[in-house]
């Protein structure tokens, strides 16, 4: 060959090959006719969700979003769609033509079924090893795996699946990971998991599973996850769980579990995380559990004997939690250095805890041992531990005084170091923990003055001194506190001067049993979002005035045993006011007892009015009528002006419902006459105004006035808000209180609801609307309320949460329908705007979840705990608060001793029969383990509405 044309000939023969390059790293036509067939099939499902709009369906499926393929774009490897808002399952047997397909991906749409060509298409493609179809709407029975031996990896968690898991999957040879939690499977624990027995991790968590813990599973020898909690296994861990040798975390948690806690266990070199929290364990924990844990929780059993003093002092061991135990003994001496949690309450240990080494912990962040019998001083050496969040030493025997170090603490956001022996002064020091957030040192027999350098704690949101021997006066700088949303002063010996008080007061100001003296100070009508306000047994004197009764938060108010006089002024029907004691204290109107005075809807009294007061009624009117002509008149979307300079011009307004009814009924006109009108207010919640209003045809609706003009509200977020309603607007579920069309103006806005006759569910359960419920309708209602907020927490959208739920915040249709109102608040609250924000996040006091004290922050869990509460006062026919004891604290007390239960229900109600007795005390383990101190030892809705469900 010459060699002159060696060059040409290489140039050649790699211009030649180039096209064939092209054509080998081009997807087999098989494979774009699929693909193309998908996106068409997408398009007409998703339609404006469409995730591939801006994509050319002839362009290559390889840069499509969701689709991975070989590196030369040879053939497609993984299709991931999840989030794409896919409601149709008649794409997956079209993706199933995808023979060289390695992994897909569908989680988090809007799938119902799975159909019969996808098991047999997939199941054809011998190379898939990935299938996730987690967070869809799947229901019925898991389908039967066939052909699909080299599949590692099944997500179906998070689904409505039901029934046994059996032979289902006994072909998937090579499985790996399952994951079935969140569904409704029940039948034993599957066990037949592939012939090869490769399984590294089982999560059957939140199920019906029940029986024994199946022995089996120790066949898995590379198992590193077991997830079983929130199901119904009885029985005990099986001792040769420790044979196990890979296995890294254990989760066992909330089941019916038994015995003694296997010894093996603590052998396993790999494990890094047991819990076993919210079962029936009994004897002693043994001896070498923690030498390999990093995380150990085995809080609510009934555990007994002393803390072995080798389980807190590996260093691996950062996390512990055995709260609500029966253990005695003292607190181990020897902690680990890496402890970060450290949860010890409610149980029976004693003795001192000054020889624990505390100084050398510097990442703990959480220190509770409260709710024992220590005794002895509080060590100074806690003041070292620069990381801790939060102290919690309440409900002990210490004595002595509260150490100054303890204002060392930098980083400190809860110290309760209530109902103790305490003695001496509150040290100013503890004016230097600027991140403070609560301070509790009620109860003790702490003496002096309140230092006014308390002032400085200005992330300061609830302070409790109550029940101690204080004197002198309140600090007059304690108007600084601007965060403060309770104070507790009541049960001391102060008197003096009642400074102003910060303006951020809501859930309580209690200057109670104390020497304060002279009129009612004007200052407290500065207070307009005041809930509780009482000043009983002082030595208040002259008349009630009047602005107590303009307290547009008020919801009660306890004059009693004072030396009060004159006329009694006349309070809203919902407000709550005690004024007996007072010897010269004229009531001119009936007397009503607190049950009935906290009556939910509007009485009109029939009384003789003098001549003036007619003349105050008819002027009243005269203003009502003015006030009326405010606002435009209004026909659905269509706004005409009805007086030139309103001061309310209407921003926005619509009708959202498609019901025609109600598209017919609802007149806006008509409703802000309503809403004019203080008589037909029916009752308040904290952020709300409800009126009931009577359309022209008839028909009753609820009008909530939400008042725009605080800033806890997204100023100029009316556009965004609208947006918002729209979208509630097109929820579909009878146990949510669904806007039904809203109205917004400059300063407020205004939603429409149908309406609920019987009242509040906290109304009812106090008589005082008349109903007295029984078991049947009492059960229905929990049932109700779990429904609606498991719709709310699973919407496809995202969860949305509420801000405050409360037995106040449950209406009923009728004695068996709940409804869970103010659902639109989390839309519309801004937590970033002014002091309104923590209390609109926190709720109602006795229903905030514990943690908030140091997250601030508003969760799933959060919400499970508002609604154990609920239960709670469901089962025993008791307030969320009564005598200053939150009840959920109360009853997660009484249940330690299981031959207290029954002393726990509604006497009333419970002894009616055996059978409500037992469904009572079933509901009643549902209550307590909504209400876990520990966040992550809640279930979740879903599963709370399961267990209820198999409470019948």
């Amino acid at each position: 060959m010459n060699l002159r044309y060696a060059p040409h000939i290489a140039y050649i023969v790699i211009f030649l090959s180039f096209p064939l390059q092209l054509v080998f790293s081009q997807l087999p036509t098989d494979q774009i006719n699929a693909m193309r067939k998908v996106y068409d099939m997408l398009q007409n499902d998703t339609a404006t969700s469409f995730i591939w709009d801006r994509i050319n369906k002839s362009s290559n499926p390889c840069s499509w979003k969701g689709i991975s393929c070989t590196s030369n774009d040879s053939s497609i490897t993984k299709v991931s769609f999840s989030l794409f808002s896919i409601s149709s399952s008649e794409v997956l047997p079209v993706i199933c033509q995808i023979n060289t397909l390695e992994s897909l991906d569908i989680s988090q749409n809007h799938l119902s079924s799975i159909p019969s060509g996808f098991i047999i298409g997939c199941g054809g493609v011998t190379g898939l090893k990935l299938l996730n179809f987690s967070r869809n709407k799947l229901e019925g029975s898991l389908p039967n795996f066939t052909g699909f031996g080299k599949l590692e990896s099944l997500d179906f968690s998070h689904n409505n699946l039901n029934g046994k898991v059996d032979l289902q999957l006994d072909g998937l040879n090579s499985l790996k990971s399952l994951n079935l939690s969140f569904n409704n499977f029940s039948g034993s624990v599957p066990t037949s998991l592939g012939k090869f027995n490769l399984l590294e991790e089982l999560q059957l968590s939140a199920n019906v599973f029940q029986g024994e813990f199946p022995t089996q599973i120790v066949n898995f020898g590379n198992l590193t996850l077991i997830d079983l909690s929130l199901n119904s296994l009885s029985g005990v861990i099986p001792d040769r769980l420790g044979e196990l040798s890979k296995l890294q975390v254990l989760i066992l948690s909330a089941n019916n579990l038994s015995g003694t806690i296997p010894q093996s266990i603590g052998n396993i070199k790999t494990l890094t995380r047991f819990a076993a929290n919210q079962n029936h364990f009994i004897g002693n924990i043994p001896l070498g559990l923690t030498k390999n844990l990093r995380n150990l929780d085995l809080s609510f059993n009934s555990l007994t004997g002393i803390i072995p003093q080798d389980l807190l002092s590996p260093m691996n061991l950062q996390f512990l939690d055995l709260t609500s135990n029966k253990l005695e003994g003292p607190v181990p001496t020897n902690l680990s250095i890496n402890s970060i949690r450290l949860r010890l309450g409610q149980n029976a240990l004693n003795g001192s805890i000054t020889s624990v080494s505390f100084g050398i912990l510097q990442s703990l962040t959480y220190l509770e041992l409260d709710n024992n019998q220590l005794s002895g001083p509080i060590p100074s050496e806690l003041g070292k531990c620069q990381n801790l969040a939060l102290l919690n030493l309440a409900q002990n025997k210490l004595s002595g005084v509260i150490p100054v170090e303890l204002g060392d603490i930098s980083n400190l956001q809860v110290l309760s170091l209530q109902s103790n022996n305490l003695v001496g002064d509150i040290p100013s020091k503890i004016s230097q923990l600027n991140r403070l957030q609560k301070l509790n040192m009620s109860w003790n027999s702490l003496n002096g003055s309140i230092p006014s350098s308390i002032a400085s704690l200005k992330n300061l949101t609830n302070l409790n001194l109550q029940g101690n021997k204080l004197s002198g006066q309140i600090p007059p700088n304690i108007s600084n506190l601007n965060l403060l949303l309770e104070l507790q002063l009541g049960g001391n010996q102060l008197g003096g001067v009642i400074p102003a008080m910060p303006l951020s007061l809501q859930i309580a100001l209690n200057l109670s049993h104390n020497l304060f003296e002279g009129p009612i100070p004007i200052t407290l009508s500065r207070l307009t979002s005041l809930e509780v306000l009482d000043l009983s047994y002082n030595r208040f004197s002259g008349q009630i005035p009047d602005f107590l009764t303009k307290m547009g938060g008020l919801t009660r108010l306890v004059l009693s045993n004072n030396q009060l006089s004159g006329v009694r002024p006349e309070f809203g029907s919902f407000v709550i006011v005690e004024t007996s004691g007072n010897r010269d204290l004229i009531n001119p109107f009936p007397i009503t007892p607190p049950e009935a005075a906290k009556k939910r809807k509007s009485i009109v009294i029939a009384v003789v009015v003098p001549i003036a007061g007619v003349a105050v009624i008819a002027l009243f009117t005269l203003i009502a009528i003015s006030i009326s002509r405010r606002y435009y008149r209004i026909n659905d979307d269509h706004f005409h002006s009805g007086e030139e300079g309103s001061q309310s011009p209407v921003i926005q307004g619509k009708v959202l419902t498609a019901n025609s009814i109600h598209k017919s009924n609802i007149d806006f006109t008509k409703a802000m006459v309503v809403v004019s009108d203080p008589l037909n207010v029916v009752f308040k919640t904290r952020f709300s105004t409800y009126y009931k209003a009577v359309m022209p045809s008839g028909t009753t609706y609820f009008v909530k006035k939400l008042n725009w003009s605080d800033k806890i509200f997204q100023l100029g977020g009316h556009e965004l808000f609208g947006e918002e309603l729209k979208n509630l607007g097109k929820l579909n579920n009878s146990n949510i209180m669904i806007p039904l069309g809203y109205l917004l103006v400059a300063d407020s806005a205004y939603l429409f609801y149908e309406f609920a006759p019987i009242g509040t569910l906290y109304d009812v359960l106090r008589g005082s609307l008349g109903y007295s419920l029984d078991w049947a309708s009492r059960y229905s209602i929990a049932i109700g309320v779990a429904q609606g907020l498991a719709f709310l927490h699973g919407c496809n959208s995202g969860p949305i949460l509420l801000l405050d739920l409360s037995s106040k915040s449950v209406l009923l249709k009728s004695q068996n329908e709940a409804q869970i109102g103010d659902i639109e608040l989390y839309k519309v609250i801004d937590p970033s705007k002014s002091t309104g924000s923590f209390s609109a996040v926190a709720g109602s006091v006795g229903y905030i979840p514990p943690e908030y004290a140091y997250t601030m922050r508003v969760a799933m869990a959060g919400n499970v705990y508002s609604f154990g509460v609920v239960l709670l006062e469901l089962l025993t026919g008791r307030p969320a608060v009564s005598q200053g004891t939150e009840l959920a604290k109360s009853v997660l007390s009484d249940s330690e001793q299981h031959n207290k239960w029954d002393h726990i229900l509604d006497s009333s109600i419970c002894k009616t029969s055996l059978n409500v007795r037992s469904q009572m005390l079933a509901v009643l383990k549902v209550a307590l383990a909504c209400v876990s101190i520990s966040p992550e030892g809640r279930p979740k809705m879903k599963s709370v509405l399961r267990m209820l469900l198999n409470a019948r």
